[in-house]
């Protein structure tokens, strides 16, 4: 599967550059494309892993706080499942009380680069998480919290970890702090960060070199990339020196002059690249996106106070799970873990599982020739600040069948009726394994015409992809759904 290859590196280009050289090559001399699922399949079956859904009273080192009802490790470390109350005028509902996870410790979600014949490579492991469709997913090179890094588990540590500790002689492409779901995390936040080192790295059995052009092909495959995988992808910027402002009209031959033959990209490609790269004909200004969205932040109330997780109200718990009344939502349940190739052979833990799958999905146009994405500002009760820009629908459909339309999430009906002609993306990606049990959203992208307005709802604004990929530089301005359904766009 793996081949020993590397070159003297090309004059120094910008890291913007060498992700685009990576986007563009399809193939690498590593790692083969077109065997990549026999490996992938073959590393799956070597391993013995087993999820079984057990009684609370089987859990292992958790436990209900008499007080509280809180569930809780005896370390007082990894999460704690309690609940919250929150007031907001946000949406159609305006209180409510539920479980939430909160999770206070920074984890690390890293990525190892290294170039191999020019062309920078990335190094992804084949990780399972007792929640994952399919148990096995395609995940970062690092995936821990600092309880699994600490070895906190008393387990061994995690592979590739000192990469990412000691920086020493590296080049960081991407460090930033990104939220998780606002919706089910109480403020929580890791560390997405890539590391390119020139250092000969050790390749593991469940570990393979791939280029970011065979990543995004791979991401047309129904939960095959695990959601920490993307969300670190999803910083990556195109955005360099060499290339920018360049219309998408001109990308090819701008590639060519630059002596990138690698690959082509497919029309609708050359404007998700030409939108990253446009700084010039975005219909907002970055002032004027700051300004809304500090409109929204200072317009909405978001309240939410931490209770214990015995007073949230309209939830039940029985032996096996913790359950809205209304059987709407999600549930906590418990289940007992085995595997063997992990850094604890063993362990039990709650898991959150949905109740249905939902809709993530933007809606995209152009507009003064380059592609826009509608973007809300989406209050969640955890949030860091109230709100963060969201895709335009993000929703459990389920949550909206019997409602009117004017009782619908808006632009969902938008969405759901596309025809398939405008359809850019639709897959099947997965939530966090470690934390949620086979939760599902549809990934959608929706290019409309000439006819979709432009004049939208407050709460909304269309925003360039440069301009996106600039605010997930910074922590707290594109939740985790909007980040993950930008690293699946298609070049090709």
């Amino acid at each position: 599967m793996q081949t020993r290859l590397q070159e003297p590196e090309r004059a120094m280009q910008s890291k913007e550059l060498d992700f685009v050289i990576s986007a563009l090559a399809a193939h690498s001399p590593l790692t083969d494309s077109d065997a990549f699922m026999d490996w992938f399949e073959a590393r799956r079956e070597v391993h013995r892993f087993r999820i079984e859904r057990i009684p609370f009273a089987e859990l292992d080192k958790w436990a209900f706080e008499p007080s509280t009802g809180n569930l809780v490790h005896q370390s007082g470390k990894f999460f704690t499942v309690e609940g919250i109350r929150v007031e907001t005028d946000f949406g159609p509902i305006r209180e409510w009380s539920q479980p939430i996870i909160n999770q206070p410790e920074i984890g690390i979600l890293g990525i190892l680069a290294k170039k191999f014949d020019g062309v920078l490579h990335f190094l992804m492991q084949l990780k399972m998480e007792p929640g994952n469709i399919a148990l096995v997913q395609l995940a970062p090179t690092l995936q821990a919290t600092r309880s699994n890094y600490s070895r906190v588990h008393q387990g061994s540590e995690p592979p590739y970890l000192s990469y990412f500790l000691d920086r020493a002689g590296s080049r960081v492409l991407v460090d930033v702090l990104q939220s998780e779901q606002g919706a089910r995390f109480l403020r929580k936040r890791n560390r997405n960060i890539i590391v390119e080192t020139s250092k000969d790295v050790p390749v593991g059995d469940d570990y393979c070199w791939l280029t970011l052009g065979q990543i995004y092909r791979l991401l047309r495959t129904d939960n095959l990339l695990n959601m920490d995988a993307r969300t670190v992808l999803s910083c990556i910027s195109f955005a360099g020196p060499e290339l920018l402002d360049t219309p998408a009209s001109d990308l090819p031959a701008a590639l060519r002059g630059l002596g990138l033959s690698r690959g082509e990209l497919g029309p609708f490609g050359a404007k998700v690249i030409g939108s990253a790269l446009d700084t010039q004909n975005a219909l907002h200004d970055t002032d004027d996106i700051i300004s809304w969205f500090t409109e929204l932040k200072t317009k909405y109330l978001l309240e939410v106070e931490p209770i214990p997780l015995k007073l949230v109200t309209k939830w039940y718990r029985d032996d096996y799970e913790i359950a809205h009344e209304d059987g709407k939502f999600f549930s906590v349940i418990a289940v007992r873990v085995q595997a063997d190739n992990r850094e604890v052979a063993a362990w039990t833990q709650p898991l959150l599982k949905p109740r249905e799958e939902g809709i993530v999905a933007y809606i995209v146009k152009e507009i003064n020739g380059v592609l826009h994405f509608l973007v809300q500002g989406k209050v969640e009760p955890g949030n860091f600040d109230v709100v963060e820009m969201a895709p335009t629908v993000q929703c459990v459909t389920g949550n909206y069948r019997q409602a009117k339309p004017e009782g619908r999430p808006a632009f969902l009906n938008d969405i759901l009726t596309a025809p398939a002609d405008r359809v850019r993306l639709s897959t099947r990606q997965s939530e966090e394994g470690g934390r949620f049990f086979q939760e599902q959203n549809r990934n959608i992208i929706v290019e409309v015409g000439d006819d979709f307005p432009v004049e939208v709802p407050g709460n909304f604004i269309w925003i360039t992809l440069n301009q996106l990929k600039t605010f997930i530089k910074y922590n707290n301005f594109v939740n985790v759904e909007g980040r993950c359904l930008l690293a699946c766009l298609p070049f090709s």
